[in-house]
């Protein structure tokens, strides 16, 4: 317990933002399914054969998975909020329809003719007697869809939306079990403080109902100008991919840009996979995110013709196509290479005479690999290894920190790795070496937009002081010092500029 306070208090501003992110999305998410569905369910009423049809398509869609839904509204709407809102709205709908739909058609016909006895209107009778006898359906209905909401929103986080669910999979990122527990716990209590809020309102009047719904909207507007307040004049994004790295290498843009310049950065730690932050920075919701040349070459380059693994040949063929494509500059790269490697246990190595990749093939039958998805689907990956190596053998897609746990686990007994990862160091790990060339060099390097570079030509000087610099011994150890000894990477980004003299203390 005192270790998840630790944690809780040290990420304390952290946890406000997701926090009232996750409330945002949540609450938009609901009012929206709620102006949606109750009209809708009204209308319906009167078209019972239109009804049963409705009806069993919202309940279809709540039948797709949602991490499915994502990915099917990522092409068309892209990233962040919007995409979230219309999944988390299309769950909510099914509930709150079906619940109004049933409260409306099951009043008592002979309390319909009542109320028209007594001279009722059409308006007069929905508003004063329907949807009041038919209240504590639809609010149950609300309920329903208000639980289910704050659970799913959860997975917002992947296609960097923000809420409670990036402390989730930050914590499954860095094998932190109390990050887990924070957001999951959070995310629980607050599921159960709306929950009981709505069941207060099950005996209340319409009108104070729609008061309250009023008050909810007021408070939501609210938060999204607080939240939204006219930036300084001088502010950028700079975001990074889930991990410790990206995570140090962001904070040390953001140290060296504000320490030498009035510009503000605001950081998006965490923001998600490869694709997701690239398609973030071409619609300009990011303005920089450290990226890696053979990435660029692999996943962004639509006619990679590069032939060459020689590292400076490969990022300026890179930064060249790049520019021509997308209009996009990559500023000077890192000394490191942070590139993908194939790994196993020391013992394992040794037992087998295993040195390099393609002495995997004396021992191909014994092989079960625990690769990420990213690494399976890509030709510098286990396509590769099938081609040029002639490689197969049982693989299982995994998380990235879940394979290295698969690994010392023994579930599995050969990972893909990046060559700067600590979890080498920290699970007794060997890298075979790449004796055919497979992966290309991966040299990290600042990417963003030609008209961010153009409204912020000084850029490129206060990022300068990291060309060409950071080891990969250097870089390994300040993410062991992460992800093992669980130091804030905000503190070993300062402590490193500090200490190499690009940073005054």
């Amino acid at each position: 317990m005192g270790k998840l306070i630790e944690t809780f208090v040290a990420r304390k501003e952290d946890f406000i933002q997701a926090v009232v992110e996750h409330i945002q999305l949540s609450l938009l998410s609901l009012l929206i399914a709620i102006l949606l569905a109750i009209p809708l369910a009204i209308l319906l009423t009167n078209y019972k054969k239109a009804a049963e049809f409705v009806l069993q398509i919202t309940g279809i869609f709540q039948t797709i998975p949602s991490l499915a839904l994502l990915g099917l509204l990522i092409p068309i709407i892209g990233i962040g909020s919007p995409p979230a809102i219309v999944a988390l709205v299309i769950y909510a709908l099914f509930p709150i329809l079906q619940n109004t739909y049933t409260g409306l058609t099951e009043i008592d016909p002979s309390l319909e003719e009542a109320a028209e006895a007594f001279g009722m209107t059409k308006r007069e009778k929905l508003v004063k007697f329907e949807l009041q006898l038919a209240l504590p359906y639809i609010i149950s209905g609300i309920r329903t869809a208000t639980v289910m909401i704050i659970g799913t929103a959860t997975l917002a986080a992947l296609i960097g939306a923000g809420g409670l669910g990036t402390f989730i999979l930050l914590g499954i990122d860095r094998n932190n079990v109390y990050l887990i527990l924070i957001g999951a716990i959070s995310s629980a209590v607050l599921a159960v403080l709306f929950n009981f809020g709505i069941h207060l309102l099950e005996k209340a009047t319409v009108k104070r109902i729609v008061a309250a719904f009023m008050v909810l909207l007021a408070l939501l507007v609210g938060s999204f100008v607080y939240t939204h307040q006219e930036a300084e004049q001088k502010e950028i994004t700079v975001a990074g991919k889930l991990g410790a790295e990206p995570d140090i290498l962001i904070n040390m843009y953001k140290e060296l840009i504000e320490a030498n310049s009035d510009i503000h950065v605001n950081l998006k730690s965490n923001f998600g996979k490869t694709s997701f932050l690239f398609n973030a920075l071409k619609s300009g919701e990011i303005d920089v995110y450290p990226e890696f040349t053979g990435t660029v070459l692999e996943t962004f380059l639509k006619d990679n013709k590069n032939t060459s693994n020689d590292p400076r040949e490969v990022y300026e063929y890179a930064r060249e196509q790049i520019k021509k494509q997308e209009n996009m500059d990559y500023l000077e790269p890192m000394r490191y290479e942070n590139t993908y490697a194939v790994a196993v246990k020391r013992s394992f190595a040794e037992e087998n005479g295993l040195k390099t990749i393609e002495d995997l093939k004396k021992v191909e039958s014994q092989l079960k690999a625990g690769f990420t998805l990213e690494f399976i689907d890509r030709e510098d990956g286990y396509k590769g290894l099938q081609k040029l190596y002639n490689l197969n053998f049982d693989v299982k897609s995994m998380e990235p920190s879940l394979r290295y746990q698969a690994i010392n686990n023994r579930d599995v007994n050969v990972v893909d790795a990046y060559s700067t990862d600590s979890e080498l160091k920290q699970y007794d790990l060997v890298i075979l070496k790449d004796n055919k060339r497979l992966f290309p060099p991966y040299q990290g390097a600042p990417l963003l937009k030609a008209e961010t570079l153009e409204k912020y030509p000084e850029l490129k000087e206060l990022l300068q002081p990291l060309v060409g610099k950071i080891t990969e011994e250097e870089m390994s150890e300040m993410n062991y010092l992460v992800n093992v000894e669980q130091k804030d990477p905000a503190t070993v980004a300062h402590d490193y500029l500090v200490e190499h003299k690009m940073l005054e203390k």
